[in-house]
């Protein structure tokens, strides 16, 4: 299969490090530059030469591509850590100090909470590298650097080949890239692909396992608003949280070790005083997760008019249970926290993506591309079987649409909303069949697995929280709603699964009792036959269709990208390194409404509400307002910025990145998007979509005068580049 070329001029610039090249041209091409800069796009930080490059420099920006990506020296993108797989962090100091998010460090700073050091109401901020907490199973990932495998994964591939045999030969040529690359003893290796399966990237990467909590505001900063607030902006939300990476003694990744030391980053972000205006430029450098810019009108039709009402109308129902509860009792508040807070999050954000795909006609101007895109097939003489694409999808997505809805639907119910039901389709998992006379070790593996699985959920769970939420959610997915399995189950009682567990000390007697207990339980014969359902009807169906969607996008990514070539095409999200960048910029929501694009601390104190869940305000922050002792941090208007808009393309995933200046410095903390901007994950409108910033002023003013951890502030490297 051959690669795609939608350039125009290509420029091949190959940069070797151990063994990475940078040999893409995607990227590159040469356009012509108008008044109104182009903006939106997550692209690829070893491909900015050339157009993006420019771009940035109309926008305002000083940086040099190299200054960003560069694998013989230092720069920013070494700065730039994958936070625990689903975040981004940044180092911004040389004793490996990183930032990420309160919400994205939040199941750490739950762990290490209690009734008697609660942290979640109280923050955290250790006084010493002592006083630092351990978490496990942590990590912060660094990009080495970035080589372009497209034609040795694509080797061997040709388009008469079923797409089984395709996965096969690219799943084989991917082992054998990884085992080839050129890299150091502790450094991994992975392998994703780009533009619907039409480009493949290797990265050579470093992997830091000891990562430990620093320091973490109150939820009452780290977390105010929380789900009144959410995703929309004026928003006054200090989401920050502080951790530390420690190395061994040759600074290298390394597990937990109390011998280990503060980690020495090859770059770390200085950090700006200065603040930001209107129409500065922004650069926001993460992992982003996952976006589908090139989907068809039907595929956005579908997600926005079934796939998400179905899904928002069963969260809306859990929620209003799990907020009741929260709200009148401190001890399930610790233990529901994070989950009401990922619960509420999609919720949310489905809803406003359904407004913003309205508000922007996305559907149809789907429709318009569509239609130009089938004109150019003929104009230009290409492939006639492109014109056979977009009827395909619309069959298949009719066909699609019904078990999508039906699987996500199950989903909802068993894994994301109800514990007892997902302890249930844990203990399905556990099935092997008949306990054998002589066993392996694997079945050690799968009571022990199970065990913990169990263990995990009741950490923090509620069965009379539990009980109201399956009652409540039930009656959307089945008519078949059984209460009474609550009264008759030991699922819902850990005393009884650990006395379960630990009955005899003979594994083969223990697993056998274990093996009958469980799956006689009233609780899992009841989900028993909905998870039957699920593995042999509902998943398969959709495995199926989703598969012959993917190679119809596949192929429409291509047709796209040759019938119209001077379209902007930048990679969808997939948790790899991306640079996007914008300007500071204020937007108008709706009819006679526009908000300027920095929001200050005087919010806060107007949103005020004494003890409530969402609203209440420290008494020390208070006292700094009224005193108006904001040290620094102020503006030069003597305000205390609390955070800021930016037309950034962002989504789930950049969640801590960091939002950088025209020069190269630490302006803020990336955590979210306005509600109609969420729909930039189809559909980025450079008119609607903003992305929410913390003010790094405001992180430093809540470290400094707020929580008095000084000791952090004095190892950064504070600047004034616009003085």
């Amino acid at each position: 299969m051959k690669r795609i070329h939608i350039l125009i001029v290509a420029i091949l610039s190959i940069i070797l490090f151990q063994g990475c090249a940078v040999k893409s041209n995607v990227q590159k091409r040469e356009v012509t530059l108008k008044k109104s800069i182009p903006q939106g796009g997550m692209w690829i930080p070893s491909l900015l030469k050339g157009m993006n490059e420019a771009e940035m420099t109309l926008l305002g920006s000083k940086l040099t591509a190299d200054d960003i990506y560069n694998v013989n020296k230092s720069s920013l993108k070494d700065a730039i850590g994958h936070f625990n797989g689903g975040c981004t962090s940044e180092v911004i100091s040389n004793q490996g100090l990183i930032l990420t998010n309160h919400h994205c460090g939040f199941g750490q700073i739950q762990s290490h909470s209690s009734l008697e050091n609660d942290y979640l109401k109280n923050g955290f901020w250790a006084k010493s590298f002592k006083d630092e907490l351990p978490n496990k199973d942590l990590f912060v990932e660094f990009i080495v650097c970035i080589d372009d495998v497209t034609n040795q994964i694509l080797n061997g591939i040709s388009d008469d080949m079923n797409e089984k045999t395709k996965k096969q030969i690219i799943n084989k040529n991917i082992e054998k890239a990884k085992k080839n690359a050129k890299k150091e003893d502790w450094q991994l290796t992975k392998v994703k692909s780009f533009y619907k399966g039409n480009q493949y990237f290797l990265f050579v990467t470093e992997k830091f396992e000891d990562v430990r909590l620093v320091g973490a505001p109150p939820s009452s900063i780290g977390k105010f608003g929380s789900d009144t607030d959410n995703w929309v902006f004026p928003r006054h939300t200090g989401d920050f949280s502080l951790f530390r990476i420690y190395a061994d003694e040759n600074n290298r990744p390394a597990k937990y070790s109390e011998n280990n030391k503060p980690y020495k980053p090859k770059h770390y972000l200085p950090v700006s005083l200065d603040g930001v205006s209107e129409d500065d430029f922004t650069m926001v450098f993460g992992f982003p997760g996952r976006t589908n810019e090139y989907l068809p009108a039907v595929a956005i039709k579908h997600i926005t008019e079934e796939f998400n009402p179905s899904n928002i109308a069963i969260r809306e129902k859990a929620l209003k249970v799990i907020d009741s509860y929260m709200k009148k009792d401190d001890a399930i508040r610790i233990k529901y926290a994070s989950k009401q807070a990922r619960i509420a999050n999609y919720w949310k954000k489905w809803i406003g993506e359904n407004q913003g795909i309205k508000k922007s006609n996305a559907i149809a101007k789907k429709q318009e591309f569509e239609q130009e895109f089938v004109k150019q097939i003929d104009k230009k003489g290409l492939n006639p079987e492109y014109k056979k694409l977009l009827p395909k999808l619309e069959k298949l997505y009719k066909e699609y649409a019904p078990i999508n809805i039906k699987r996500r639907n199950f989903i909802e119910t068993f894994l994301v909303n109800n514990e007892l039901l997902k302890m249930c389709f844990k203990i399905y998992q556990f099935q092997w069949g008949q306990i054998p006379e002589s066993f392996s070790t694997d079945i050690v593996k799968h009571k022990n697995v199970l065990y913990n699985n169990l263990k995990s959920i009741h950490k923090n769970y509620d069965k009379n929280v539990d009980f109201e939420v399956f009652k409540a959610i039930m009656p959307l997915y089945t008519k078949n709603v059984d209460t009474s399995i609550y009264d008759t189950t030991i699922l819902t009682d850990f005393a009884k699964i650990e006395k379960l567990f630990n009955y005899s000390s003979s594994v083969l007697e223990s697993v056998d009792l274990i093996y009958k207990t469980l799956l006689a339980d009233k609780a899992f014969q009841y989900a028993k036959p909905f998870i039957d359902e699920y593995y042999k009807e509902i998943n398969p169906k959709f495995v199926e269709k989703n598969t012959e969607i993917e190679s119809v996008l596949k192929q429409y990514m291509k047709a796209q990208m040759e019938a119209i070539p001077n379209a902007r095409y930048f990679p969808d999200a997939n948790s790899t390194l991306r640079v996007t960048y914008g300007k500071v910029k204020g937007y108008s929501p709706r009819d006679a409404v526009y908000y300027t694009p920095v929001s200050y601390l005087e919010g806060i104190i107007e949103k005020y509400i004494p003890n409530d869940y969402e609203f209440d305000v420290p008494e020390k922050l208070r006292d700094l307002y009224y005193a108006k002792d904001f040290g620094q941090y102020a503006d030069k208007n003597g305000k205390m910025p609390v955070c800021f808009l930016g037309t950034n393309h962002t989504t789930g995933g950049n969640s801590g990145s960091p939002a950088i200046d025209a020069n190269g410095n630490l302006i803020g903390l990336n955590f979210d998007r306005v509600w109609e901007g969420t729909m930039s994950d189809m559909n980025y409108d450079p008119e609607i979509c903003r992305n929410i910033m913390v003010d790094i002023r405001y992180v430093l003013f809540i470290v400094d005068k707020y929580a008095g951890a000084k000791r952090l502030i004095d190892e950064m490297e504070l600047v004034h580049p616009k003085k």
